[in-house]
């Protein structure tokens, strides 16, 4: 550690987390929603840029409308060899307060630290809020830092389309935050990012600090069954091409057979699911759901989308009816850095703070920059593991212990630099 540590203003970390937690809300609702590009979403832009400009970082926008505040080492071009921390401010709908905004503002308050104490930092410090991490307008989720690793180039990015048709790359435009700066222009030596855990396990053994080193593989379908309408009182069993029974027997196959063969690591979501015509004396023609599978091993998740897909055959054959899937997104299990993992856990140490190593089975923006950086995560609890709900909840002692980890955790960075 550096011999000179600097002090977190902690009082305004919270603060600005309830400010921004604001943003979204409406009358009699306990969450808030800020659907990425949405109007919400550029107000919530709007005041980050505004905490930016207050700490006089360099705001930057790029092409696919990721907000970049930079903390030069003096006031030259573009940093070399800069460190970044990251997360995003847009949330799926009634959301939380914390998730991902958390890690921004936390990055705001490693600044903040800087610029109280009158230092500059060795190196460039970027604060990078993520476009689209949720994924709940567009598709896929992650798409900011995706695009800024180079994982999606940035015309793919812009002509992704949401439900109602509208265009990625208009609605940038139209909230303002179509960027010129091209993505990932600015390679950030180290990626750190603090994050609320989203599940129950630091609680559940009584740990202050998440030392996060592997992220589970993610992957994402949506499929389409289609059947034959009909009667629903005069048509047999053994007639029938029924999509809707199709796809109850899909949801209950990934949980029973794909679940259950790795009942320790492997998930099986389905989220959404669609009927048509959707009338309660008519059998459906046609079904779409999606699946999330997920796993920290890329082997078994492979063999999860093996098992489901060879199913799909055999059921579409049995049930005499048409079933597609189109691919939304696919992430393999990624590694961090063991160096700043390592800095994570002493950082934590030397503050008398309990920790753990542990996978995050959620994705995040780090999944993406990890392609390009060196990256490390670093998790404070969540009680009772609730997340995307209103009633998510971290202790404000918590969230400050997190960002003083994260704080130590740069100036470690900064002094072997």
């Amino acid at each position: 550690m550096p011999s000179t540590e600097l002090s977190l203003d902690a009082p305004q970390l919270l603060r600005q987390l309830r400010e921004l937690g604001a943003i979204g809300q409406r009358p009699g609702d306990e969450g808030r929603t800020r659907i990425a590009l949405s109007d919400d979403d550029r107000a919530g832009r709007d005041q980050l840029v505004r905490w930016m400009h207050d700490l006089e970082l360099d705001v930057r926008i790029d092409q696919i409308g990721n907000v970049l505040g930079i903390l030069h080492p003096d006031r030259g071009g573009l940093p070399q060899r800069p460190l970044m921390i990251g997360s995003h401010i847009d949330t799926v709908r009634n959301a939380g307060a914390l998730d991902g905004c958390y890690g921004v503002l936390a990055g705001l308050a490693v600044a903040r630290a800087y610029r109280q104490a009158g230092v500059s930092p060795t190196r460039g410090i970027v604060v990078a809020a993520f476009t689209n991490e949720e994924g709940v307008r567009f598709q896929p989720d992650m798409m900011g830092s995706l695009v800024y690793a180079g994982g999606m180039c940035v015309q793919a990015a812009h002509d992704t389309v949401d439900g109602d048709g509208e265009r990625l790359g208009d609605e940038l435009a139209r909230i303002g935050y179509a960027g010129d700066m091209v993505p990932g222009s600015l390679v950030p030596h180290e990626y750190l990012e603090l994050h609320i855990e989203q599940g129950p396990l630091l609680e559940a053994r009584d740990r202050q600090i998440g030392i996060v080193e592997t992220l589970q593989g993610i992957s994402w379908q949506q499929v389409t069954i289609h059947g034959v309408a009909n009667h629903a009182g005069t048509t047999p069993t053994r007639l029938r091409h029924d999509a809707g029974y199709a796809a109850a027997a899909c949801i209950a196959f990934l949980r029973e057979q794909v679940v259950g063969a790795e009942p320790e690591t492997t998930l099986a979501t389905t989220g959404t699911l669609r009927l048509e015509p959707n009338v309660i004396n008519v059998i459906p023609s046609k079904a779409t759901f999606t699946v999330d599978l997920r796993d920290p091993d890329e082997r078994r998740l492979r063999m999860a989308e093996s098992r489901f897909a060879d199913f799909l055959v055999r059921l579409a054959e049995r049930e005499g009816v048409r079933i597609k899937v189109d691919s939304l997104a696919r992430f393999e299990p990624v590694v961090f850095d063991a160096g700043l993992a390592a800095r994570i856990e002493t950082a934590a140490s030397r503050r008398g703070l309990s920790h753990m190593r542990m996978t995050s089975g959620a994705g995040h923006d780090a999944q993406m920059i990890a392609r390009i950086a060196p990256s490390a995560m670093i998790f404070v609890p969540s009680r009772g593991g609730i997340s995307h709900n209103p009633r998510e909840h971290t202790d404000d002692q918590q969230l400050v212990h997190g960002a003083q980890v994260l704080l130590d955790v740069v100036q470690a960075c900064m002094a072997s630099t």
